[in-house]
Order: C-alpha cells, then sequence, then structure tokens
C-alpha cells in the first residue's frame, strides 16, 4: 500500500508499504526515522512513543496504515532549525542518556509532560513517575531521568516568565 502522512511538519509518502506492519516498522524502515526504537512490540517498554496527532503512542501499537493522512511527531522532530528541544538538552546536561536505547521514547513522553504542564505546575518525583511509569529503562535508576525533567520544566518556566513579563 501507499502510505501518507506529515512526519515532523513534512507530508511524506512511502510506495509498496506492506500492509499490516507497525507504525514503528513504517517510521523505520520506510520512512528514515531510526530514533523511534524496537524494543518489546508489545506496548510495554515506551521506547517506540511518539505523537499521533498530538497525543502519545507506542507506535508498536498501532498499524501503519491507521496513520494514513494523519500528523507524526518523533523524537527527531522535536529539535527546531536543528536546535535541540528543552527535553533533549536536559536529557544531555543531566547525564540521562545510558545505553540511549529507551531515550527516545523518554523523551517524547517527557516532551509531552513537560510541555502540558502549565507553567506555574511544579512537577514533583511522584508525578513524574507516575508519567513515565510506561517507559521502561534498565540501565538507570531513574534519578538522573527525574533531574532532566526538572531541568527542562524549569527552563520552560523561566522562558514562560520572561514572556509574561514583557
Amino acid at each position: 500500500m501507499d502510505l501518507t502522512m506529515t512526519i515532523n511538519g513534512s507530508a511524506r509518502r512511502a510506495r509498496a508499504v506492506p500492509a499490516g506492519i507497525s507504525l514503528l516498522t513504517a517510521l523505520r524502515e520506510h520512512f528514515d526515522q531510526p530514533g523511534t526504537k524496537n524494543a518489546c512490540e508489545q506496548g510495554e517498554c515506551g521506547s517506540c512513543t511518539v505523537y499521533l496527532d498530538g497525543e502519545t503512542v507506542c507506535s508498536c501499537l498501532v498499524a501503519a496504515g491507521q496513520a494514513q493522512g494523519r500528523e507524526v511527531r518523533t523524537v527527531e522532530g522535536l529539535a527546531e532549525d536543528g536546535v535541540p528541544d528543552a527535553v533533549q538538552r536536559a536529557f544531555i546536561e543531566c547525564g540521562a542518556v545510558q545505553c540511549g536505547f529507551c531515550t527516545p521514547g523518554l523523551i517524547v513522553a517527557v516532551h509531552d509532560l513537560v510541555h502540558d504542564a502549565r507553567p506555574a505546575d511544579r512537577l514533583d518525583d511522584a508525578m513524574i513517575r507516575e508519567a513515565l511509569a510506561g517507559n521502561l529503562c534498565r540501565c538507570t535508576g531513574y534519578e538522573k531521568i527525574i533531574e532532566a525533567v526538572h531541568r527542562a520544566a524549569a527552563e520552560l518556566r523561566a522562558a514562560h516568565e520572561q514572556v509574561s513579563a514583557k
């Protein structure tokens, strides 16, 4: 089947996509988006988390055909004009990237969390842990990841306050 969708803001089309493959497989093998990782293929680990029409989903559980004509945003699409997003920067600065396998899905989930939070919200560790419960990491104790969430949220809060002060 031919598959057309908007990926990271650009209209994209792939030809001869096998029917029945997952969005995850289509992204990696037909749309050159290798950041989305394939781990459990059962929606348990979160490594394949992407935005589909603005909502986070495990792309391994979505049939590629279900994304026809829809908007997909992957970890590659979080940066703007080649500048990493606040979450991507925080993961690097805090050392939250270990082996890197879970990192793309975690970054998308954290991006959703901190960008969805109201600027006045103060995310506590329990809120963060609950929001990231669907993302598994075997390399860390999550402390660096939680630190990165706090750093990204603080950066976004400060940017919002700066804009509001003008």
